[in-house]
């Protein structure tokens, strides 16, 4: 049978061909490996051009099967120049295709190999194009065709490309902040979408100070992120509250009071509480930044009781609203907090 897939894809016409790519995805993960030594990325990726709807979706899943578990057949896929043929997909009229193409997209850039490639050839803008389209008009064409999925797959794929330290320019650059930050307000806060959103903000911002100014000139920036540390899953909870600890962190007297005029307080001290064990951390080394003082080095020198005082006493500096659940909750984060 193996014979007869390397046969049909390299001599086949039309209809053994798409078989051939058809038995491939149901061979083995052994087999396809050993297959993908002869040769047969090649004839897949020439499927591809075809305009056939029925070649194209047959050498995708193929081409995918190939890819998935394998560095190496990853590495061997990009080579051989699929990454142009995917951006074309990418705007072709079919929902599957789009959808096939982007999780292509998402699985090559895992591999470190191929990030700069696939950078350097134009994804990263055509991506961000694309989020905007679909974002700026729930009635636009893109958006119809561009599902939920293929959404979180375009911003995964940015998300393995922001790894590379080299390639965080170029998507600083491109105007993904700010299409983030209206993903993330447009979005529901608790969904994978705005997740993934906030996890890539997160890489972007943590690159350069050049990240952070983009992000805060941005209106109402700090309060999108302020609402997806409150509403998030608690993974989102958790990015948002690094967020804001690192904007907070990169210039504390710039940042104090646009961070607290968003009513960060209750939410941050919520979390302080009952977020996951990361976000415990960061949201009490915010709240403690976040405080009316300047020796922010002795904290760990102060009683849990004096903390606590001092950070309810900035609530009422800034004219927060502290009301019997917000007391309640200081007392629980000082019953559990560990410092």
């Amino acid at each position: 049978m193996e014979d007869l897939v390397i046969e049909n894809l390299f001599n086949g016409n039309r209809e053994l061909q798409i078989q051939a790519a058809t038995q491939l995805s149901k061979l083995g993960s052994k087999q396809r490996h050993k297959l993908a030594e002869t040769g047969i990325i090649s004839p897949l990726i020439s499927m591809l051009q075809s305009q056939d709807f029925e070649a194209i979706e047959a050498s995708l899943l193929a081409l995918l099967g190939l890819a998935f578990g394998s560095e190496r057949n990853k590495i061997r896929i990009v080579k051989s120049g699929i990454i142009p043929v995917l951006l074309e997909l990418l705007q072709c009229q079919n929902e599957e295709l789009i959808e096939l193409s982007m999780a292509a997209m998402l699985i090559l850039s895992s591999c470190k190999a191929n990030k700069l490639i696939i950078a350097s050839s134009g994804t990263i803008q055509l991506l961000v194009q694309i989020l905007n389209l679909v974002n700026s008009d729930p009635n636009n064409v893109i958006n119809t065709l561009f599902t939920n999925q293929a959404k979180i797959d375009a911003i995964a794929t940015l998300q393995n490309l922001s790894t590379c330290h080299q390639i965080i320019p170029l998507i600083s650059s491109s105007g993904i902040i700010y299409t983030l930050l209206q993903l993330i307000h447009t979005s529901e806060k608790s969904s994978d979408l705005t997740e993934k959103a906030m996890s890539l903000l997160g890489n972007i911002i943590s690159w350069s100070e050049n990240s952070i100014s983009k992000t805060t000139e941005i209106p109402c920036s700090i309060r999108i992120i302020v609402e997806a540390m409150e509403e998030g899953s608690p993974q989102c909870k958790e990015h948002a509250v690094g967020i804001l600890l690192h904007i907070c962190q990169s210039c504390r007297d710039k940042y104090r009071g646009l961070i607290l005029m968003e009513g960060v307080m209750p939410g941050l001290l919520q979390l302080s509480v009952d977020g996951t064990w990361g976000a415990k951390n960061m949201a009490r080394d915010l709240l403690f930044l976040l405080r009316d003082c300047s020796d922010y080095a002795s904290t760990s020198k102060q009683s849990k009781h004096e903390l606590m005082e001092q950070i309810m006493q900035a609530i009422d500096a800034d004219g927060e609203k502290v009301n019997g659940t917000t007391l309640a909750l200081v007392q629980e984060m000082i019953n559990k907090l560990n410092i």
